[in-house]
């Protein structure tokens, strides 16, 4: 099972990163850039508004599909009906409510359009993503890494084209990216449907029958929940950064989506993770199968990655910014981009564990667990916002949500131990700690060549690499046993 696991993921990073990474950098960044701060600081709060109320749309069914057809793949054909029927009232009663309280919060006429275009987008991408469960539901692995970069892919065409064409790169909108991301979900959703047909026998039908899908909508309250929660806590700050900071909002939510692109850049190589780990770890329990060696596989290759790419953004926060945005140089405190990414890019390790123990956790049905514990997060998170953001806006915010990661984090952690009897390798940790020590000294002491500042990053990174070795978090004879060994299940 670890070589399967080891395998696929591979193989689910090799395609994935450069496309999702190409598409951060050279799409995404490039429209900010490009249409500017303010207008650009109005669409991300909007995002972000969708996406709290994604609770609504989402109502907890792609980690319920993902848990149930994984562990009774032949209940797809019978469930796959209801579950798009339930999907389909979601989305309409989604679109009903985030309209109804973008009046009521105040959005002007030209905000509820671009927010009218951004529901459809959302409304798509989670259609696809839902899609995408049954094929990792069914171990498709592959397949699934596959389909989750056609969306990416078909951007980085659509809005490469705009971008570079002399034509329409001067005049690039902020509402053209949206229609692109509009078409592009479109197309994935369909190519994922043929695919996942081929895969199983499921026809495009719809079930309304009403004590079925109430059976499963109550069913998928517990992981609805938990996902509103979790969005609140993790997205909640960028509305509150433009309506709480005063005159300059729609700047200072700006920034701070500047800085949480490249957090959001990073998460994409942990959340491959999760999307296999839900499925895996879902069956695996079911079979009453040890999941210690899983999980010190995910802990041993994410953690330390995570270690190098946060102490990173800590010692070279400054130039990477002004490189990345125009606005950053220009801003009337050069260095406040860097302060506002340095605490961002601080949480990255704390979402790492996230994505490993919350999908333990999620798997193993502890949603009463995982509920209480966001419950906490985002008192936490709100109150400290509440009294920070007027004071200190963007930065305030990154601070508070570093801290929040990092609590519910660890404590993800202990209720692993609790719950699901989770052994403590207390090497490991000693390990982690002294990896983390070491590359810390390391960044201070790049920083002290004289050297252009990548040189420096690209030093300490290689640097920081290679001493995952003698800290034995990769091993060059596990590897050779992982690509040699047959495959036996």
């Amino acid at each position: 099972m670890r070589r399967f696991f080891v395998k696929n993921l591979a193989f689910v990073v090799a395609i994935n990163l450069p496309i999702r990474l190409a598409y951060v950098l050279f799409i995404d960044r490039v429209v900010q850039n490009r249409v500017g701060a303010e207008s650009y600081g109005t669409y991300s709060p909007l995002l972000s508004w969708t996406v709290i109320f994604s609770i609504i749309l989402d109502f907890g069914i792609t980690n319920y599909n993902s848990r149930t057809v994984a562990q009774n793949p032949d209940k797809l054909q019978e469930l796959f009906p209801t579950m798009l029927s339930a999907r389909l009232l979601l989305i309409m009663a989604y679109a009903a409510i985030v309209t109804v309280t973008g009046f009521v919060v105040g959005y002007n006429s030209y905000q509820m359009l671009l927010l009218s275009g951004i529901l459809v987008f959302q409304s798509l991408n989670y259609m696809l993503q839902f899609l995408r469960s049954n094929v990792a539901a069914l171990h498709k692995f592959k397949i699934d890494g596959i389909l989750s970069i056609t969306d990416r892919l078909l951007m980085i065409v659509v809005c490469g084209a705009l971008l570079l064409y002399p034509g329409t790169a001067q005049h690039f909108k902020i509402e053209w990216y949206i229609l692109a991301q509009i078409g592009t979900y479109g197309i994935g959703c369909i190519i994922a449907f043929f695919v996942l047909r081929w895969l199983h026998p499921i026809r495009f039908r719809f079930s309304f029958h009403g004590q079925t899908v109430w059976r499963i909508i109550k069913d998928t309250i517990p992981y609805a929940a938990l996902i509103f929660l979790m969005s609140i806590y993790t997205r909640l700050d960028s509305p509150m950064i433009e309506r709480l900071a005063g005159g300059d909002g729609k700047v200072q939510a700006a920034i701070y989506a500047a800085a949480y692109r490249y957090l959001d850049m990073s998460n994409m190589f942990a959340l491959m993770f999760a999307a296999i780990l839900l499925p895996m770890f879902g069956r695996m329990l079911k079979e009453k199968q040890p999941v210690n060696q899983i999980v010190h596989v995910c802990v041993n290759t994410l953690l330390p990655f995570s270690f190098i790419v946060a102490v990173a953004g800590v010692f070279f926060c400054n130039p990477i910014m002004q490189l990345s945005f125009k606005a950053a140089k220009d801003y009337s405190d050069p260095l406040y981009y860097g302060h506002v990414f340095r605490w961002t890019m601080a949480e990255f390790p704390a979402f790492c564990i996230m994505y490993i123990y919350s999908t333990l956790l999620t798997a193993n049905g502890s949603l009463k667990t995982l509920n209480k514990l966001a419950i906490g997060a985002v008192i936490f998170n709100l109150g400290l916002n509440l009294y920070v953001i007027p004071q200190y806006k963007a930065e305030g915010a990154a601070v508070v949500g570093c801290l929040t990661q990092w609590l519910i984090a660890l404590s993800f952690i202990g209720y692993c131990i609790k719950e699901i009897k989770l052994k403590v390798d207390i090497k490991l940790v000693s390990a982690l700690i002294g990896y983390l020590a070491l590359i810390v000294l390391l960044g201070a002491g790049v920083m002290l060549i004289p050297a252009p500042w990548l040189v420096q990053l690209i030093v300490f990174g290689m640097t920081a690499s290679l001493l995952m070795f003698p800290f034995r978090f990769i091993s060059v004879g596990e590897i050779k046993k992982l690509v040699g060994k047959k495959e036996g299940g």
